[in-house]
């Protein structure tokens, strides 16, 4: 670049030319349009609903936990969606999960861990189950998960009504199990702990790690990794199992937490972890966004989950919100890239 076209450059960015590219460099980080989405809902619901309980403890305890629960189940889900697949079967293996861990504890009376340890194999045995058959028959994940989410609600539905008569039964929290899955400070749960925990990891993984680098390679072009050496088929199959383990976490905290296991309890995440890590800056297409953008979406999530609630208005509003905000994070998010890379 010539002194000439420098001085240009300097004079379209007026004084303090580090502050655009600081900017541009900001707004080019894939969680830079979930970040503003959660202040902005954050700010509408915090001056609308403040006054209401929204600011108070236990508000803001409620909103954090919708998040960690989700938060939990959404930062997989964005790193599989990273490397360019899907997993709907998540929602079903919250509700087998959570109906094994009440059947082991509560209808069979046995220790909770041995509910919590079958629970975790389920879990992975599904996510693995998922990893190989999209990567043997390269078939659409979003098709493999949809016949395996049916298939796992369906068989539990079957058993659990065979053996206890039942979908919906008392789980027993009980020992250690219950302090490490259902212990409560003041109003915060232990869920935000483990939510923590996992951003820590994923980011590190991602940011941090050859992993991370395979699993953004592999969402950009399989094939193009696959000639650089990258190992495509074991980096989505550990990403599966993820995200199976991710639901089985949630299923063990809410059933130990509410003491009940049903085999429906997962259903709204079949599709609320793909909208958390969509408004968190996760591109469909693969190969772009970060667990922190995942976690600013499930933030904005449970933001507008109890936002709702304390404004008085009716609950089913909160996929109107949702729905709306995932649209305008898919709009915001390809304009602030596009702005970003100066071709706005």
């Amino acid at each position: 670049m010539t002194d000439t076209e420098i001085s240009a450059e300097e004079a379209d960015a007026g004084p303090g030319p580090s502050q655009p590219r600081l900017a541009r460099r900001l707004l080019m980080r894939p969680e830079a349009g979930g970040v503003i989405s959660a202040i902005v809902v954050f700010a509408f619901f915090a001056i609308l609903a403040g006054s209401n309980g929204f600011l108070s403890p236990l508000g803001v305890a409620g909103w954090l936990d919708t998040a960690a629960e989700l938060g939990i189940i959404a930062i997989p889900i964005g790193m599989l969606m990273i490397a360019g697949e899907f997993d709907l079967s998540v929602g079903s293996v919250v509700g087998a999960t959570s109906i094994i861990i009440a059947m082991v504890s509560g209808y069979y009376e046995m220790s909770p861990w041995l509910g919590i340890a079958i629970a975790f194999a389920f879990g992975a045995a599904v996510g693995l189950i998922n990893g190989i058959i999209v990567v043997w028959t390269k078939l659409p994940s979003f098709i493999v998960t949809l016949a395996t989410m049916m298939m796992v609600l369906g068989g539990m539905l079957g058993v659990s009504i065979a053996l206890t008569g039942s979908t919906s039964i008392s789980a027993a929290a009980t020992g250690s199990a219950a302090v490490l899955f259902a212990a409560e400070w003041r109003e915060l749960h232990v869920s935000i702990i483990y939510w923590i925990v996992l951003i820590v990891i994923a980011t590190y993984v991602m940011q941090r790690t050859p992993f991370g680098n395979w699993a953004y390679a592999t969402g950009g072009s399989a094939q193009t990794a696959r000639l650089a050496g990258v190992p495509v088929a074991r980096v989505k199959i550990i990403l599966f199992v993820c995200t199976s383990l991710g639901a089985v976490l949630t299923s063990t905290l809410q059933t130990m937490t509410f003491q009940n296991g049903n085999v429906t309890l997962g259903a709204q995440y079949v599709f609320t972890g793909i909208a958390a890590s969509v408004i968190g800056g996760v591109l469909l297409t693969g190969g772009y966004g970060s667990p922190l953008g995942t976690v600013s979406g499930a933030l904005t999530y449970g933001i507008v989950s109890l936002g709702v609630f304390y404004l008085g208005w009716n609950a089913d509003l909160t996929e109107f919100f949702i729905g709306a905000l995932l649209l305008l994070a898919v709009l915001a998010n390809h304009r602030l890239r596009l702005m970003a890379m100066g071709r706005e």
